[in-house]
């Protein structure tokens, strides 16, 4: 392979770390919300308004955030069971990305599947976020991690479809029109057999009839 070939895998590679990390990260924080809530009291204040200086939108529902985790920490902390698996299903997702980062060409199919999972991103979180009362600027920050995984996997499926071109071998047509992989193959002819018998009868001396 010519040394743009390795250039561009290396990128490939680049970015399919990138969401690997990214995978990893998202679901990370899926598991310890009550705890970066109380960091984000600790940071905004205890009102979550960074004192007046947030959009007057934001701080209400940031406080209604903060008054269900504390209710649910208190009376239901197993409903972050739930938050665990979804963590769970990022750090699956992430896996299965490692063996696109290991041969990106023979696993081109997952940078597709990344493609239609991220595009379905904007769409899960304005149909599911209508329907559980979600703002909509709360789902727009939502539909832009659909957005952000999409450019990556959109650049390494069209790097590795070049990638998979250079490496392809051309078949050429001969002057008779036939494939040169074909013309040049040498056609086997099978010897021709003959019977003990009629070796036998070759090597006796012919007798003269006088």
């Amino acid at each position: 392979m010519r040394g743009g070939g390795w250039h561009l895998i290396a990128r490939v590679r680049a970015w399919t770390a990138f969401l690997i990390v990214g995978l990893v990260l998202s679901g990370a924080t899926a598991i310890p919300i009550p705890t970066q809530l109380e960091m984000g009291i600790a940071a905004l204040g205890e009102q979550l308004d960074a004192g007046g200086r947030l959009p007057a939108f934001v701080g209400p529902w940031l406080r209604t955030l903060r008054d269900g985790i504390r209710a649910t920490s208190e009376r239901a902390p197993f409903m972050f069971y739930g938050t665990d698996w979804l963590a769970f299903g990022h750090f699956m997702i992430a896996l299965v990305f490692v063996g696109a980062l290991r041969d990106p060409v023979r696993n081109r199919w997952l940078y597709r599947f990344g493609m239609i999972a991220c595009a379905l991103v904007p769409v899960w979180a304005l149909v599911f976020g209508q329907v559980r009362g979600i703002p909509l600027w709360w789902r727009a920050i939502d539909a832009m991690f659909g957005i952000v995984g999409f450019v990556p996997c959109w650049l390494c499926h069209r790097w590795t479809g070049a990638l998979e071109e250079a490496t392809a071998e051309p078949i050429r047509p001969g002057a008779d029109g036939v494939p040169e992989t074909q013309a040049d193959t040498p056609r086997l002819h099978a010897p021709q057999s003959s019977s003990p018998s009629t070796n036998q009868h070759s090597r006796r001396p012919s007798r003269k009839i006088r």
